[in-house]
């Protein structure tokens, strides 16, 4: 799960989509699906913009996970809306990252080729003059890891961040060349 917003918020979501997780296992003898297991996070959202006795959550999540059928990710936002995806972006620099995103062609990448350009796009939507120095950290849940949420090996992240520094400073020599 990843998330932007309150991070109060997004553990007590972590709470509720472990309490699903859980009951779900109970009930039915398997892991919940992504897709049930966003529907019933997104319900709880949603539910808590209907009432003025609670206030809603300030937080975006991002799901995904790995099984037989392949790769699978969504999303959902403060309003308790889900969508799935192949790439999306939550934050602060999101439509420029959506942007970014649009211009993949995932569905013929590799999982390690897409890591790199993952990099590369977090590089070049971030802006050194209005944020923090930042410190990359990716992780991933492919066939590579048998479907478990794993940090990024170090080799592939070293690789990926000297990918993305190289293609953010030959964006910026092009960017000179045009002055």
């Amino acid at each position: 799960m990843a998330v932007a917003g309150l991070i109060a918020d997004a553990r007590a979501l972590v709470d509720v989509g472990r309490d699903e997780a859980v009951n779900f296992r109970n009930n039915y003898g398997q892991a919940v699906p992504l897709k049930i297991l966003t529907e019933r996070i997104s319900s709880y959202v949603h539910a808590h913009t209907l009432y003025g006795a609670v206030r809603p959550f300030g937080v975006a999540c991002i799901l995904g996970s790995y099984n037989d059928e392949g790769p699978h990710m969504t999303m959902f936002d403060p309003s308790g809306v889900s969508w799935g995806y192949y790439g999306c972006a939550i934050g602060k620099a999101r439509q420029s990252a959506k942007t970014e995103i649009e211009k993949l062609k995932m569905k013929d990448m590799t999982c390690r080729e897409l890591v790199k350009e993952v990099a590369k796009i977090i590089y070049v939507v971030h802006d050194e003059v209005k944020d923090k120095v930042f410190e990359l950290e990716l992780s991933w849940v492919s066939k590579e890891t048998n479907g478990k949420h794993e940090m990024v090996p170090k080799d592939i992240h070293a690789e990926a961040e000297k990918y993305a520094k190289e293609s953010l400073e030959e964006s910026d020599d092009s960017d000179d060349e045009d002055i």
